[in-house]
């Protein structure tokens, strides 16, 4: 049997932020990746009640946290609550990713960029001059709207059940050059994009996005990792076409959160390993 890692007083400590995260795969991914490396480190779930953010940031610095994942609802409280803010960060409103400096605490965002590296390295879609239709308008939805864009899409359809709240992340856009049309959530089947994304939480428990026609060149993801196949993914894989859960993006927005604390290439392939495991312990 494998010595279990011992904690020290010359261990690097590293969490995630977040209310409720009893159900975060992000502990399991990141200890696979340091026991990986060899790393000293270790990474536990830091359950936030909303309202309790700024002591826990003060707390991070504090306890000599090198750094900590940040996830729902703390994401935009906590954007608004750092002084340091990377670009991506800052344009998107969003923090998912802090750092522990020795000039304090900077917020990152690596959803976006680990949408990109998903999207190119994973699902093998290149997004240039393409259609996707979106899902949702959160801050999931909003770094893959930006993702989508820097690759070169051509539109991006976002369906809500609300259009007018589209508004942040159409003025994410702005500086680019994809078109970006909101709709209603009914409307949604009248478009024919090449890529579906659903960054909505509508799947996971069996619910069903309106979708246009799917066949065998659709391409859909699904920001859910739970369940491991939602209706959206049976829809799609039945009519031919591929389609992709969310723990893609979950590895390789993790993957850039531990090379931004360690310096060290991520261990993508244990990290996996590692999720996919509890995945279909629980399955």
């Amino acid at each position: 049997m494998a010595e279990r890692h011992r904690i020290g007083a010359s261990t690097h400590l590293a969490g995630v932020i977040g209310w409720p995260i009893g159900h975060s795969l992000s502990p399991v991914i990141h200890n696979a990746a340091y026991e990986a490396l060899g790393l000293d480190w270790v990474y536990v779930a830091l359950p936030v009640a909303p309202g309790a953010v700024g002591p826990a940031l003060s707390g991070l610095e504090a306890l000599g946290f090198a750094g900590a994942n940040v996830t729902m609802p703390h994401k935009e409280t906590v954007a608004s609550s750092l002084e340091a803010l990377s670009d991506d960060a800052s344009l998107l409103r969003a923090v998912n990713t802090i750092h522990v400096t020795p000039s304090g605490l900077v917020g990152h965002n690596t959803d976006a960029p680990g949408f990109g590296r998903f999207l190119e390295r994973d699902a093998g879609f290149d997004a240039a001059g393409t259609c996707a239709l979106l899902f949702g308008a959160g801050g999931a939805a909003r770094a893959c709207a930006l993702a989508l864009a820097r690759a070169g899409a051509a539109r991006i359809v976002v369906a809500l059940r609300e259009p007018v709240r589209a508004a942040a992340l159409i003025a994410t856009l702005d500086d680019l050059d994809t078109a970006v049309e909101a709709v209603r959530f009914e409307d949604a089947p009248g478009t024919r994009p090449d890529l579906i994304v659903n960054a909505t939480p509508l799947g996971a428990h069996g619910e069903a996005v309106p979708l246009p026609p799917v066949g065998a060149s659709t391409v859909a993801v699904d920001l859910l990792y739970r369940p491991a196949s939602t209706p959206l993914q049976t829809e799609v894989r039945a009519a031919g076409g591929v389609a992709f859960g969310g723990l893609g993006l979950l590895l390789h927005q993790a993957a850039l959160a531990i090379e931004l604390w360690t310096g060290q290439p991520a261990p993508l392939e244990a990290m996996s390993a590692a999720a996919l495991a509890v995945i279909a312990a629980d399955a």
